[in-house]
């Protein structure tokens, strides 16, 4: 498990699409955190507000866009190996819940590294790592990691996940924040499945959404283990 960690961890920063978006990251973080205070002048923010306000930029990108970057990144980690037949070997060193495992920790962790590093780069401006958002941020990641590995397993093509990880990654965060500030009482009970729910109020329900990826991870587990290669 270590191994397909390691290794995916370090595959996934030779990827040009990997270089783009840590830029992306890194620019929003720096310009969130540069230009804030300039941005919000005259709007009255409450003493909490105004210490958040150098993240805003970059939450917003995740909030936005975060899904669409990991399927872009990792829609294929686990079909590519079938594609390219290297699943087959793989099945025959470990088993397929340490493959899923450490496919997911090695995704998991190049997120955290680029997340780190922005939110570093924003605490040189605040003065402030705020560790909160910082924890609300990696658990919305964990997710949307979890999402496109039980992608990459259901769907064995990776020309097809590219697509519907576009897709995915564009719908998601509007019908989710739809979904949330829906009034009507027939669609407004999805929000309880939905990791932006437990994002809108500023308390420790963000964790929550850990157990939602660990729940589309066991539900991953149990199909990769059904898969033949």
């Amino acid at each position: 498990m270590i191994a397909i960690g390691k290794r995916e961890f370090i595959e996934m920063f030779k990827s040009i699409k990997s270089i783009i978006i840590i830029a992306v990251l890194l620019i929003t973080a720096y310009y969130s955190a540069k230009f804030s205070e300039i941005l919000t002048a005259g709007i009255s923010l409450t003493e909490t507000e105004m210490e958040d306000i150098h993240t805003g930029g970059l939450l917003l990108l995740i909030l936005l866009f975060g899904q669409l970057f990991v399927m872009g990144l990792s829609h294929d980690s686990i079909n590519k190996e079938s594609h390219e037949r290297t699943m087959r070997f793989l099945v025959t060193r470990t088993s397929r819940t340490r493959i899923l495992l450490g496919k997911f920790v090695g995704v998991w962790l190049f997120w955290v590294v680029c997340i780190v590093i922005s939110f570093l780069l924003i605490s040189i401006f605040s003065l402030n790592f705020n560790l909160f958002i910082f924890s609300q941020v990696i658990a919305l990641v964990t997710f949307q990691i979890a999402v496109a590995l039980l992608l990459s397993i259901v769907i064995p093509k990776p020309s097809v996940t590219m697509f519907l990880g576009i897709l995915i990654g564009m719908l998601f965060p509007i019908l989710s924040l739809w979904i949330v500030f829906n009034g009507n009482k027939w669609i407004s009970w999805l929000k309880f499945s939905n990791p932006y729910y437990y994002l809108v109020e500023d308390n420790y329900s963000f964790l929550v959404i850990f157990g939602l990826a660990g729940l589309i991870m066991t539900v991953a587990t149990a199909i990769f283990k059904r898969r033949e290669f």
